[in-house]
């Protein structure tokens, strides 16, 4: 094999290699750039923020983390994300292949009229005749441009984003899961309310009633009375719908169908309150899932680049074939019927008509979309980590103030309702008050709900438990 390439002709190589001087792909570059941290406020020296892959557990209900692991285990979304990783993964094991020598082999049988006034003389001219070739052929293209590396490189960050897309899937659907299970503790607390609510506007009726009866109300107070009812009672009908609506949600997510997926009808009040960040966390880019995805899109874009760039190199390849081939098929594996051959193969672009120049700019194309969607996607991070902690902490700073707020309110309606019973003010003070009452405990509920639905939004923002390997996380900082 040596001494075949010393005696091969080096200065047609060599000529080879400067004719692919001819398609050039000079003049075309990315004109994007990667957006760093510091460039996005996140300061260095900012705390870490480290929760569990199985946050949910902190909030300390053994029925949310039974219906987020069936939604893990089962719902079709998750299991298309894992099925695009398993494709991705074959794709790299096939560039991997395409680096390395490929071997097959043949076996041909022919029966074949030769013309009698052609190539072959006598007896072989105008006879009828079987052959046979059974052979060993060897190919292996001999990467000296990285051109296969390349390729192999992209696939294998390509899986690595598709990794990186799994794990985003699976933190957003716990999220999801999490949250629908919090807006059904919103409805049931909010329906506590409502029956509240009914029942002390029948204990009104009542009190109205004995006041008309006993001539110190008129009908107009009466009728104010009754009509309340029927609005609470609508009130009440509205939110049972909401509650239906909500576990449907619910089932659907853990794919459960129209199974009920509630065994026990959660509460506001038994929820634990989760750890969250309170500013921006100095590696919240390394522990978002999707920034590591969309960072891994960025390289599989440049090592696409280069592969592009690498076409406008020769291919030079050792091809080789080993094997039997005879007149006759008798004949076949008798001894003189061997024949083998070696050498390189050389193919390289001289004129393509601009097909080269094209691809390497639709993919440096590609490379800047990539970049600029990593640059979007810190953007969006950043804007909603830093919102869910404002809101986080305003909801806290609101709470305090509608505790004061109600306890206030409660005390009103209790006077209004002694000041009524005793003839010293009219039903509408205690309409009035009842408003004020019923506001302020809807209020109450709805800020309870959204601490909890913003803490599990502000742990998914701040990265959801997710651990990238090593490899990943550099990637993803840098």
């Amino acid at each position: 094999m040596i001494a075949f390439f010393r005696r091969a002709p080096l200065g047609a190589l060599a000529a080879a290699l400067w004719l692919a001087g001819c398609a050039s792909y000079q003049g075309i570059n990315a004109s994007s750039t990667l957006t760093s941290p510091q460039a996005m406020g996140i300061p260095g020296t900012a705390a870490k923020f480290e929760t569990t892959t199985d946050w949910w557990k902190q909030f300390g209900d053994e029925q949310l983390d039974k219906l987020i692991a069936q939604a893990l285990e089962g719902n079709p979304n998750l299991k298309i994300a894992r099925a695009r990783l398993a494709r991705a993964q074959a794709v790299t094991e096939v560039a991997d292949a395409a680096t390395l020598p490929q071997v097959n082999g043949s076996l041909d049988a022919t029966r074949q009229k030769y013309s009698a006034n052609g190539l072959f003389p006598p007896p072989i001219a105008g006879s009828t005749r079987d052959s046979g070739t059974l052979q060993l052929n060897v190919n292996w293209e001999l990467d000296f441009f990285g051109k296969h590396q390349a390729a192999l490189d992209s696939a294998l960050s390509a899986a690595q984003a598709a990794q990186a897309d799994a794990q985003a899937a699976r933190i957003m659907l716990a999220a999801n899961v999490a949250r629908s299970y919090f807006q059904l503790a919103r409805i049931n607390d909010q329906l506590a309310v409502a029956r509240r609510t009914l029942a002390q506007r029948a204990e009104s009726l009542k009190l109205v009633q004995d006041r008309v009866n006993a001539g110190l109300d008129t009908n107009l107070e009466l009728r104010q009375s009754e009509g309340s009812l029927p609005e609470a009672r609508q009130q009440l009908e509205a939110l049972q719908e909401q509650a239906v609506m909500a576990q449907n949600a619910i089932a659907a997510l853990t794919a459960q169908g129209n199974r009920q997926p509630i065994a026990t009808q959660p509460t506001l009040a038994g929820f634990k309150p989760a750890a969250t960040p309170r500013e921006l966390p100095a590696d919240l880019l390394a522990q978002r899932a999707d920034i590591t995805a969309a960072r891994w899109r960025v390289e599989a874009a440049g090592k696409d680049v280069v592969n592009a760039k690498a076409q406008f190199y020769p291919n030079i390849n050792i091809v080789a074939f080993a094997g039997l081939n005879s007149l006759g098929l008798g004949r076949l594996l008798n001894t003189g019927s061997e024949q083998w051959g070696v050498g390189p193969a050389v193919r390289l672009p001289i004129f393509d008509a601009g097909r080269l120049r094209a691809n390497l700019r639709g993919k440096t194309a590609d490379l800047d979309v990539a970049i600029e969607s990593y640059n979007a996607a810190v953007l969006d991070a950043i804007h909603e980590t830093a919102d869910q902690i404002a809101s986080s902490q305003s909801i806290a700073r609101q709470q305090a103030e509608q505790r004061d707020a109600q306890a206030a309110a409660e005390g009103a309606y209790d006077i209004a309702v002694q000041r009524y019973k005793v003839g010293l003010g009219t039903y509408l003070n205690v309409l009035a008050a009842e408003t004020s009452v019923l506001n302020q405990r809807r209020l109450g509920v709805d800020l309870a709900a959204r601490a909890l639905d913003t803490q599990v939004q502000l742990i998914r923002a701040a990265g959801g438990g997710y651990r990238a390997d090593a490899s990943a996380a550099s990637v993803a900082a840098r």
